[in-house]
């Protein structure tokens, strides 16, 4: 699938897309120059909820791309990729760790991989199988690093690159995709499996790709768990009632992850020496602010800003997907939701924030928050 997706990549963008990769480039290499000289390179690993533009580069659909306007109006005041109006929960860590926005990497051109590279793919899962041909799942996305660790140890020399390798925090949001494409595409994988030997599909990879990391000398780890999943608008559309309720089954999948991931870092850190992770209860900050918004400063918390249908969860955000029709909200930031199944650049906020200072009863992240894990030698 790599050999496929690397030669599968998109005809020459236009200018305009050229234009917002200068752009990008162009804001990175500024503040980079003012990186202090021993910085923490940051790796990021997943799906839509991280990804910032890599599935611009790969021969995919509008489905699992977000590289046109609405998206990122409020912060870029240009699509990059994004499945938000603004930052991703990523590109706020960066910030707060004194690090540029981490490039794709598929970007073109793109050279600066001491500071961090970010791998994530719209649509991507932990099994191979997951949108299977249109997007970069994680195994692939692993490759990618491996690629890259050879590359830097050419330019920077083996001692430099295992140093660059063992300081770098890697983040980690993977599984959506997995429990929720049976229901969006009418699998029946979910027919052939007990979902506890599905969720042990899915960590068993996501436990793979960690060791492989930590076998090449990373340490420290970041991972945020999964919502619930039924309660997403473009899941919840899927109920047949009409009383409001969540899909119970996709949510009782995203539970039964959660449960397995928490457990897999607690066996880790035992086993593995020097191994240090941060994890953080998105879930139940997401919980809450869907159904408290006013306590946090949002408006509406089920019902997203851009889409179409009940809780606007029709996937037709930017009317370029099968779906054209799609109604856009005057202000993103009362908005929970951004589209059918991503969040706004406001809540990304927030969730970072708490990534970062929180701690594990004020925020849900321990045993070490993002702040402490970026300071660990």
């Amino acid at each position: 699938m790599e050999k496929n997706l690397i030669m599968a990549r998109l005809s020459p963008p236009s200018f305009i897309s050229f234009l917002h990769v200068a752009l990008l480039a162009t804001c990175c290499r500024g503040k980079s120059q003012q990186l202090p000289k021993k910085h923490v390179p940051f790796f990021i690993f997943g799906d839509s909820f991280l990804d910032v533009g890599n599935n611009n580069y790969i021969n995919t659909s509008t489905l699992d791309q977000a590289n046109f306007w609405p998206y990122g109006e409020t912060y870029f005041k240009f699509p990059t990729g994004r499945f938000s109006d603004g930052r991703l929960i990523s590109d706020f860590i960066a910030e707060h760790a004194n690090l540029p926005l981490i490039p794709p990497f598929l970007q073109p051109g793109f050279r600066q991989y001491y500071l961090g590279v970010n791998f994530a793919s719209a649509g991507a899962g932990a099994l191979a199988e997951t949108f299977r041909g249109v997007v970069i799942d994680l195994k692939t996305q692993l490759s990618y690093f491996n690629k890259l660790e050879s590359r830097m140890r050419q330019k920077l020399g083996i001692d430099e690159a295992k140093l660059t390798i063992s300081r770098a925090v890697y983040l980690f949001s993977i599984g959506t995709n997995d429990y929720t494409s049976p229901f969006l595409t009418n699998s029946t994988i979910l027919n052939n499996y007990s979902h506890s030997t599905y969720v042990g599909m899915v960590i068993s990879n996501l436990t793979t790709a960690i060791k492989e990391i930590y076998r090449r000398g990373g340490r420290k780890f970041a991972f945020i768990n999964l919502p619930d999943l039924g309660c997403l608008p473009g899941v919840r559309l899927l109920k047949t009632e009409t009383n409001g309720s969540c899909l119970e089954e996709a949510t009782s999948l995203a539970t039964l992850h959660n449960k397995a991931l928490s457990k897999l870092l607690s066996e880790l850190e035992k086993r593995l020496k020097g191994f240090k992770y941060s994890f953080f209860d998105f879930n139940s900050n997401l919980r809450q602010r869907m159904h408290h918004p006013s306590k946090y400063g949002f408006k509406e918390g089920e019902t997203a800003c851009c889409g179409t249908g009940k809780y606007r969860g029709v996937f037709s955000c930017g009317g370029k997907r099968t779906v054209k029709k799609f109604e856009l909200c005057k202000n993103p930031n009362e908005y929970v939701f951004w589209d059918s199944f991503h969040l706004t650049g406001k809540i990304y906020k927030q969730l970072a924030n708490a990534m970062w200072s929180g701690t594990t009863n004020s925020s849900g992240v321990g045993p070490h928050n993002m702040k402490k894990l970026f300071r660990i030698p």
